[in-house]
């Protein structure tokens, strides 16, 4: 017999006990959607605001107005996907080790990182998401109808756009866990949402904006490389938004590179986790 749990029925177990959860306070539930929506349509408003004065970020770089909604709208996307799954467990995991209870974790017959990854669901953040997917809509349908250079959106595109858009949750993913697992050696570590939010910033604008001056090019190849977060919304919403692009060449030798940095980044984050549970001092010790 083979003790070892079914991760696919825990996972759907901690959605269930989720959902339950959040819709046992439906008025909380629904003032969270509301508040997160407001934020996002503020955010919408001040980008039409500013393609009210000018038709494109920055010249000659193909980041029209439809366009950028196609990478806000990717934007959307991978941050509700990783503050639904990943964010209020990350945030908790400093009150685990603070309080001692990071050892009930590591007792349960299941993978910790796993445990402490998925075992809190955060559903108010699905309001996001399908916003989200409501401004890539009414986004590609304005491109892909335009008088002039209208996309032609194929299967291909939208399989790529979703694979590349798991990689980029991925590296976020590693990222969170790097700066959570540095909990357990600092003890206490309140500061990480703060942290996360200043670092992942930079993913918020297309790459081309740091190609002006030193300054921008040493953001450019720190973030890129580094810390590989430019990537993270600029690959996938090139594949939907530029199919050609404007180097062709610099679009797919970045979507090869995303592939080896989501692999890389998941590694590393693999084994500074189990690197600092080594260190790692029950509560009973």
């Amino acid at each position: 017999m083979n003790d070892r749990p079914s991760y696919s029925s825990v996972f759907f177990m901690f959605l269930r006990n989720s959902l339950v959860r959040d819709l046992s306070f439906r008025s909380n539930f629904w003032v969270e959607c509301v508040s997160s929506l407001s934020w996002v349509i503020m955010n919408l408003g001040f980008y039409l605001l500013i393609f009210s004065y000018t038709n494109s970020i920055g010249n000659d770089t193909g980041w029209g107005k439809w366009e950028f909604f196609v990478f806000l709208a990717t934007t959307l996307l991978v941050n509700s996907l990783v503050q639904m799954f990943f964010m209020p467990n990350i945030q908790e995991f400093s009150e685990l080790i603070r309080t001692g209870k990071l050892d009930f974790a590591l007792l349960k017959p299941i993978d910790t990182q796993f445990l402490i990854s998925f075992e809190k669901v955060n559903w108010p953040s699905t309001a996001n998401f399908l916003f989200g997917i409501l401004l890539m809509s009414i986004s590609l349908y304005q491109l892909t109808h335009r008088p002039t250079d209208p996309i032609e959106l194929t299967a291909g595109m939208v399989a790529l756009y979703a694979v590349f858009l798991l990689c980029g949750v991925a590296i976020l993913y590693s990222l969170m866990i790097v700066l959570a697992a540095s909990s357990i050696w600092l003890g206490r570590n309140t500061s990480l949402y703060d942290f996360w939010f200043y670092i992942t910033s930079f993913s918020r604008y297309p790459m081309e904006i740091y190609n002006a001056g030193s300054l921008g090019l040493t953001l450019k190849m720190i973030f890129t490389f580094a810390i590989p977060i430019l990537i993270v919304v600029n690959v996938p919403a090139r594949i939907l938004a530029q199919p050609m692009g404007v180097d062709p060449t610099d679009k797919w030798m970045l979507s090869g590179y995303m592939i080896v940095a989501t692999a890389l980044s998941l590694l590393f984050s693999r084994w500074v986790f189990k690197m600092s549970l080594k260190s790692y001092r029950s509560a009973s010790s």
